[in-house]
Formats: structure tokens, sequence, C-alpha cells
């Protein structure tokens, strides 16, 4: 699935993205609009199909990213971030020696130099945590770094 982005000067960037059934084209305006066309060639004319507002479009992204439900085990699917940096989950199953532990006193980030940056708990998504949030068992952890520093957490997170 090869994309292509370029430049639109005065008015954003575009993203071309090859499908199986032609393309998707996604426009990204300065203003932070969003506009997402289809094209069943590379020969077509596009067909506007969504437009979104930043916020709108950054909340579906996150919906998109699996920030809400991960529908695969986290073992078979990597998110890579600019840069090589990793998006992972992490369930914390039962007996973990985090189980219990703040953030602060599991020392996560000093450990392993992985940043957790949201916990889905049930149904609740408890994003930015501060450093007094108690860790549960099945929380599972939303962290960010690099592949050393995931492999890292790996190792904490079972003991």
């Amino acid at each position: 699935m090869p994309i292509t982005e370029s430049d639109l000067p005065g008015v954003g960037k575009k993203f071309e993205i090859e499908l199986g059934d032609g393309e998707m084209v996604v426009v990204i305006h300065n203003t932070g609009k969003r506009e997402v066309f289809r094209r069943p060639d590379s020969d077509a004319d596009s067909e506007k199909v969504f437009e979104f507002g930043d916020d709108l479009a950054r909340k579906i992204g996150s919906i998109i990213e699996g920030a809400y439900f991960q529908p695969v085990e986290p073992d078979t699917q990597e998110t890579t971030l600019p840069g090589g940096i990793l998006l992972e989950w992490y369930e914390l199953p039962p007996g973990s020696p985090l189980v219990g532990e703040t953030l602060e006193s599991a020392d996560i980030g000093n450990r392993t130099g992985l940043a957790v940056v949201a916990i889905q708990r049930g149904e609740e998504v408890i994003d930015s945590p501060g450093a007094e949030t108690t860790l549960r068992e099945g929380d599972t952890l939303i962290g960010v770094g690099t592949p050393e520093n995931c492999e890292a957490f790996e190792e904490i997170l079972t003991g």
C-alpha cells in the first residue's frame, strides 16, 4: 500500500494512498480542515467522500489508531510513529509486579524509557495519567518509546 506525500503550497499537504480498488486522497489544510477523496483509478477524477474539522479528524484518527479499542493482540500489531518510535498496548496480567504500584513508584520512565501516555481501564480511558495513578490488574497501558524501551518494559511487566 504505497503512500505518496506532496506539498500543496498555500493549502497544506496531500497524501495519496493506493488501495486494491483505486486510490484514497487525503488533503490536510493549513487551517486544520481535512478532506478525504476517493478515486477509482489514478486517471479518474477524485470524488469527495468526507470533510472534517481539526478536532473531529483527530478524534476519528485516534479511534482508527486504536486508542479507544485495540482489536488485535499488541504483539501481533505494531504502530510505528515517525522516527521509529513505537506506540504499544500492554495489559497488566494477574500477578504483575506493577499491579498496586503508582506510576511514580513503578518508575517506568526512568527504568525503561517508556512513556505511559494513557491507561484504558474497562470503558474508561485515562489520558496523560498522573504520577499518583495506581495501576490495576487488567489495565491496558498505552506506551510510547523506542523498540529497546518497549523490550525493557516487557521485562518488568511480568517480573
